[in-house]
């Protein structure tokens, strides 16, 4: 029988990496004198082929990116519709409702979840997506529709308004397709409340990816001075301060999750023991250092210093800083809790990170635990990328002998 979808064919051997479970093809991977990328549009469907016709599976394309391709089904002519993405959907929510006794978390994480350029979020009756490809893009309808089926929400939205969507060729954008989100809504996390806003806060609204780091803090925090830097709505302070710490500081340099964490502490009962400071995370830090002030707590959850495999070198450079700063603001013995959530940077790597910084700030660094994406981020097991959140934490001492 004739294959329904043109073939996409790529070069000789480069279809070694694809049989090994990789759901990417690169544009220099694709033999183009046979299957000119510029014959596509962004969103198309093909089958990729071996140079001797082997059909690989089912894909979208978008010739203008370095991905030009991303894998969907391993059998042919499977292209995403309706009761695919449902099924898929589905697929998801069974493991989210193993995992979780209320439907707070991540429901789609894209190729994790076989559903390549698209996150969604479930915050309770509202659910916030997120479609980061052309293939995505063009698949809005379908996906809100087999959303609908699956959960019947109280309201969809689409937020398409990351600047990363740019490198796709997608405009920015914040759309309802379902019902009236309110400006705000509650959520909760390891009994913890937290309001957050779906609409205009970031990224989706709320980071469970560190729902499980959070709450591994918790033993290191009794009656405790707490640090909580890049603190957002105040998901690692507020929850730190319930487990006992006797004072938070938390700091964010955004106006709009300083006031989310103002109140949040209020909405846990907490304002007597939260002081929320807005201020960039590097000067706070010189600032405590320069005045003399320490914690026994610090913790640093930066957004990704690396966002390109270029800009690795200077993440390392970032990140060895910040962490200095750290170290030297805490009291000896004190607990340093640190994150990276850039997938171009290694876990190897963000410990030499930690390691460096240490050195610098004649500390010695004893790694007591290590971190990561909380289960509803599962990772992809042939794609590195999914798997991107280290967390590590600490116990930092004085080097006397340094």
């Amino acid at each position: 029988m004739t294959a329904a979808l043109p073939a996409l064919v790529l070069r000789r051997r480069q279809d070694r990496r694809l049989r090994t479970g990789h759901p990417w093809v690169f544009s220099n991977e694709v033999d183009t004198a046979r299957t000119p990328l510029t014959q596509f549009r962004p969103g198309d469907w093909v089958n990729l082929s071996t140079q001797g016709g082997r059909l690989l599976g089912t894909a979208y394309v978008n010739p203008n990116t370095l991905i030009a391709a991303r894998l969907v089904s391993r059998k042919p002519d499977r292209p995403l519709d309706r009761a695919c993405i449902k099924e898929r959907v589905e697929r998801a929510l069974s493991l989210r409702d193993r995992l979780y006794a209320r439907p707070y978390y991540r429901l789609v994480y894209a190729e994790s979840d076989g559903l390549p350029g698209l996150v969604i979020d479930r915050h309770g009756e509202v659910l916030v997506a997120q479609t980061g490809t052309q293939g995505m893009e063009r698949l809005r309808g379908d996906i809100a529709a087999a959303v609908n089926e699956c959960l019947e929400p109280r309201s969809l939205v689409f937020r398409n308004d990351a600047p990363a969507r740019t490198i796709e060729g997608l405009a920015q954008y914040v759309e309802t397709v379902i019902g009236d989100p309110p400006g705000s809504i509650q959520i909760d996390e390891n009994g913890a409340r937290f309001e957050i806003d779906p609409l205009g806060g970031q990224k989706s609204g709320w980071f469970y990816d560190h729902r499980d780091n959070r709450a591994r803090l918790a033993r290191y925090v009794r009656d405790a001075r707490v640090l909580d830097v890049f603190s957002y709505a105040g998901g690692f302070g507020i929850q730190a301060a319930l487990a006992g710490a006797a004072a938070v500081v938390c700091v964010d340099s955004s106006a709009a999750a300083c006031e989310l964490a103002i109140r949040n502490a209020e909405l846990n009962d907490l304002s007597d023991r939260i002081r929320v400071c807005r201020d960039d995370a590097f000067e706070v830090l010189k600032s405590f250092l320069a005045g003399g002030e320490h914690f026994d707590v610090v913790v640093l959850d930066p957004p990704a210093f690396a966002r390109r495999r270029k800009d690795v070198k200077a993440a390392l450079e970032a990140y060895t800083r910040l962490n200095r700063y750290a170290m030297q603001v805490l009291n000896s013995g004190g607990i340093l809790a640190s994150a990276s959530c850039s997938s171009h940077v290694d876990a190897e790597r963000f410990q030499e990170a930690l390691r460096a910084a240490a050195r610098a700030a004649g500390r010695e660094l004893q790694i007591l635990e290590r971190g990561h994406q909380a289960p509803d981020h599962p990772v992809h097991p042939a794609l590195p990328e999914s798997d991107y959140l280290k967390f590590v934490i600490g116990r930092v001492v004085m080097n006397r002998d340094w």
